[in-house]
């Protein structure tokens, strides 16, 4: 009896402690799991392999949970995928769990560092991703890919020194398509634009065709030529990128901005609309706004006004403290605004990028366009000699600060940027603003 009751009491106290252990164990995160594509990038070999490959390491997660390799390799493949489809909200974040448990556990892993780096710098917290991309460079500092996480962080806090000194260091250790771009876009930032055109040409030749990013890579390359009205080289790039990644919805796009230079409204709100229905890009619903209001359908693009707010807007909010990062896109917010005549909003939107980042040339160049739609005229000339310091030559930002100068008295230097910048693309995309800064040529 006693050794009966001796029994069943350790017993007892064996299934208490496993109960204790159970409930006392950190439960494990769920996973996030693959997104089904719909529409044409379903429908290629591509896909199938990386379908094949996620539910892979997705399963290999699930028998171990602390196999980090596999849960750093999804990680890398959600990043991929947030690329391909748009879906950086659902891919971003569901990367960042992954790579902050890797790091929990894993806290000098290279790799991981750098994936935790490059989505942070993809939702905008520019910042935030220099400081991580700082903490894995000791680990590595012969990686190239470390120096161009540093390079696109300094871009965007607007440090442009660090920003090429970064890009020389990258391109000594491996010229390649990413550090060729990277030259390209530091050049294009400086006013050289034919530079740029050379360097976009290298990295592309250095792409394997076909691939995403090699196609990206095209599409700037297009994009240039479109910015210094080459518009036939433009087309031939976007129609080379549709050969090698048939239905790549930026080489559709980009079509459509060439049929828009056109005149060729309907066809072009043709083409916007139907990459707009393959993958979530905010900017197509963008253009297309403009699209319909050149073409008399107003409705329609207080519609799509309306839309492009919703789409940022849920982005834009999240804390930057907070380990649930959202997107920033107040920068891009502010214009949304202006399209629907909401200064108020703009300038709230302008302000809150600007204090992130003040001397980046982008962002001062908006909130002096933003004081420059309230009437602003002394703080938007200060601002956009702020955004005017590395030389850039953009077209766009010439007429602005053309306009711009004009209204704060400075005629003679206004009517000198908007003949440079229309100058620089006779077929400037923003149509509104070219034949405003137009009306003070033809008035001279």
């Amino acid at each position: 009896m006693r050794k009966n009751l001796y029994t069943i009491l350790v017993s007892a106290t064996i299934l208490l402690f496993g109960f204790i252990v159970v409930f006392a164990k950190k439960p494990e995160k769920n996973v996030t799991g693959l997104k089904e594509r719909t529409g044409s990038i379903a429908l290629n070999a591509e896909w199938l392999d990386t379908k094949k490959a996620i539910e892979g390491l997705l399963a290999a997660i699930n028998a171990n949970p602390e196999n980090y390799k596999a849960k750093l390799n999804l990680a890398q493949a959600y990043i991929q995928e947030a690329r391909v489809t748009g879906d950086h909200g659902y891919y971003d974040n569901a990367a960042l769990s992954l790579l902050d448990d890797v790091i929990a556990n894993e806290p000098k892993n290279f790799d991981a560092l750098c994936c935790k780096a490059t989505v942070l710098l993809s939702q905008h917290h520019f910042a935030d991703g220099l400081a991580v991309a700082q903490q894995a460079l000791p680990l590595n500092p012969n990686s190239a890919f470390i120096y161009g996480l540093m390079c696109d962080s300094y871009v965007e806090l607007g440090n442009y020194p660090e920003a090429v000194k970064m890009s020389d260091k990258m391109i000594s250790i491996r010229p390649d398509i990413r550090s060729y771009s990277r030259i390209s876009y530091l050049r294009e930032i400086h006013g050289d634009l034919p530079g740029a055109i050379v360097a976009c040409k290298l990295a592309v030749s250095a792409g394997y065709p076909g691939l995403e990013q090699s196609e990206w890579t095209r599409m700037i390359l297009a994009h240039l030529y479109e910015n210094t009205g080459h518009l036939d080289s433009a087309e031939l790039q976007y129609r080379t990128a549709l050969q090698e990644r048939p239905d790549y919805a930026f080489a559709i796009a980009g079509l459509g901005r060439i049929e828009k230079a056109k005149g060729n409204y309907k066809e072009a709100i043709a083409l916007l609309e139907k990459a707009q229905g393959m993958i979530i890009e905010y900017s197509f619903t963008d253009e297309l706004t403009d699209l319909y209001k050149l073409n008399n359908e107003k409705d329609k693009a207080e519609a799509s006004a309306k839309s492009v707010v919703e789409m940022l807007s849920p982005m834009s909010n999240a804390d930057e403290s907070s380990s649930a990062h959202g997107h920033y896109a107040d920068k891009e917010l502010a214009y949304a605004y202006l399209k629907m005549n909401d200064t108020e909003n703009a300038l709230k939107h302008a302000m809150l990028e600007y204090e992130r980042r003040p001397e980046n040339i982008d962002v001062c160049e908006t909130v002096a366009w933003v004081n420059y739609k309230k009437g602003d005229f002394a703080t938007a000339n200060r601002m956009i000699t702020k955004a005017l310091r590395t030389n850039c030559q953009n077209a766009s930002l010439l007429c602005h600060a053309g306009l711009i100068r004009i209204k704060a008295g400075e005629k003679e230097k206004g009517m000198e940027l908007i003949k440079k910048g229309l100058g620089n693309d006779p077929f400037m995309a923003d149509i509104e603003l070219k034949n405003e800064a137009s009306r003070y040529l033809v008035n001279s």
